[in-house]
């Protein structure tokens, strides 16, 4: 696996994968490896010729400086998994490589900004868009391959895509869990075992709801589903929504897509999950 830590080299080496023909496929992470990402390294050796894996935590993206300080960072280990999964090219940037003094960034993503994570996470989506735009027009991929834990994340950087006619095809690959269900995370570190075990009740609920879905009762579904939830000791809600896939708005008779998601926290440490309901996948 080759390594580079600044854009200059990362181009040419690419100039030489075009010049070759090969297709490329990028899965853009914040590092702290686990098979989550490495599933998406695998689809991505299906898909494309030359597999590039970027680890950059972002800061733009990070609403709470405490979050970005506590985030996970384990670029060693990172290293030695990606190598394992035969993955062609790390790019592993500082922050001044990838951020010139102040810039300004805005782009206008509608309602998705302000929904769900956007409500939590003020600016979050800003950052997101930002960095996923930077790291687009550097490698130019083929193809783009992202989780769909971060479900919200799909969708907005697909509005990016559709906004700036970014010639890219977008592949959401599904959530990997551990044994007992709960949903891969590189936060997960941060779970005590005590923790861990209280978590299990959002893939718990999750898989409830779906088992038990019906168009007609989706009011019925969120309040048991949050009570569920809610009544679990050491976890605090903080949405529960069955949405329409496309949109995130409540989910009406005719949505194509309808998914519930969740957010909440296990102790101190924020989890996502989400599980697709209609039509069943």
């Amino acid at each position: 696996m080759k390594i580079f830590t600044t854009r200059e080299a990362l181009q040419k080496h690419l100039l030489l994968t075009r010049a070759a023909n090969k297709t490329i496929g990028l899965v853009p992470t914040m590092g702290a490896l686990h098979q989550g990402h490495l599933s998406l390294i695998k689809q991505a050796k299906d898909h494309d010729d030359e597999i590039v894996c970027t680890i950059f935590v972002n800061p733009t993206q990070f609403n709470d400086p405490k979050d970005l300080e506590k985030y996970p960072r384990t670029i060693e280990a990172d290293i030695q998994m990606l190598e394992q999964a035969n993955c062609d090219v790390l790019f592993n940037p500082d922050e001044k490589e990838m951020y010139d003094g102040n810039e300004q960034w805005h782009l206008d993503i509608g309602q998705l900004e302000n929904l769900l994570e956007g409500k939590f996470r003020p600016g979050h989506y800003q950052g997101v868009t930002q960095i996923v735009y930077k790291l687009f027009t550097l490698v130019k991929p083929d193809t783009a391959f992202f989780g769909q834990k971060d479900y919200q994340q799909c969708l907005v950087i697909s509005k990016m895509v559709e906004l700036l006619k970014i010639p890219v095809k977008l592949i959401m690959c599904p959530i990997k869990r551990e044994p007992d269900g709960l949903a891969m995370s590189s936060r997960n570190i941060h779970l005590t075992p005590d923790n861990h075990h209280h978590a299990l009740i959002l893939s718990t609920t999750l898989n409830w709801v779906k088992s038990n879905f019906d168009h007609g009762k989706i009011t019925t579904l969120k309040k048991t589903a949050e009570s569920m939830i809610s009544n679990e000791p050491g976890i605090e809600l903080e949405y529960f929504e069955i949405v329409d896939g496309d949109t995130l708005l409540p989910a009406v008779e005719d949505s194509k897509k309808i998914v519930a998601l969740v957010a909440a926290r296990a102790g101190k440490t924020r989890l996502i999950d989400n599980v697709i309901l209609s039509p069943k996948s």
